[in-house]
């Protein structure tokens, strides 16, 4: 059975340095998404929308391996887009999480899956998780190894290397979380941090 692993096909997408700033090319690619804003630490939608996004990625995953035509699919990493209109109020975040799906899952998948974790879940998040393209372009990206509150040094980085290089922010914060936080401690996660430029 093939089995797609969509992170080693776009590889230079889903790895990067702590050391060194990598500009990418980001082609259109597909997500289920789900919009929040609150502060995450303390919003309980936050958790429950991320159980919807993986919920609903394996329910997908499991379909098509069943499938006759026997498709089968690596779960990619939660990613997150990031906004605000104050740095400083995290009750102000505004938030869009994201799972990568492959080309041929499609809005009916989608409406299948939502039907099927349903049966299992009370999860009032489901309803607003969506099948969305993203088209981000050029990109400038770094690895941060460690908590989430301590992003602000490889964040100021990136400004940085763009200041330098000439470039404009063209696109929200961009996040893809690789550690389990249930599994991995807060010291070792690892955390690109992507924003895209013109």
């Amino acid at each position: 059975m093939e089995k797609i692993d969509l992170s080693r096909e776009l590889k230079y997408l889903y790895s990067a340095s702590a050391r060194d700033i990598k500009l990418v090319e980001v082609p259109l690619l597909e997500f289920l998404m789900i919009d929040g804003y609150g502060d995450p630490n303390s919003t309980p939608s936050f958790q429950e929308d991320i159980n919807s996004l993986y919920s609903l990625s394996y329910t997908i995953k499991f379909t098509f391996k069943k499938m006759a035509i026997g498709k089968d699919f690596k779960v990619m990493p939660l990613e997150g887009l990031w906004w605000m209109d104050d740095l400083h109020h995290k009750n102000d975040w505004k938030w869009t999480l994201m799972m990568l799906q492959p080309k041929f899952v499609t809005e009916s998948h989608l409406d299948n899956a939502k039907e099927r974790v349903r049966r299992k879940k009370n999860l009032l998040s489901l309803d607003h998780v969506r099948l969305e393209k993203l088209d981000e372009g050029k990109a400038v990206q770094i690895l941060h190894v460690g908590p989430y509150s301590q992003e602000g040094q490889a964040i100021e980085q990136l400004h940085e290397y763009m200041a330098n290089c000439g470039y404009s922010s063209n696109g929200k914060h961009h996040e893809i979380y690789l550690s389990d936080p249930k599994r991995v401690s807060p010291e070792r996660w690892k955390t690109i941090l992507r924003q895209p430029v013109r």
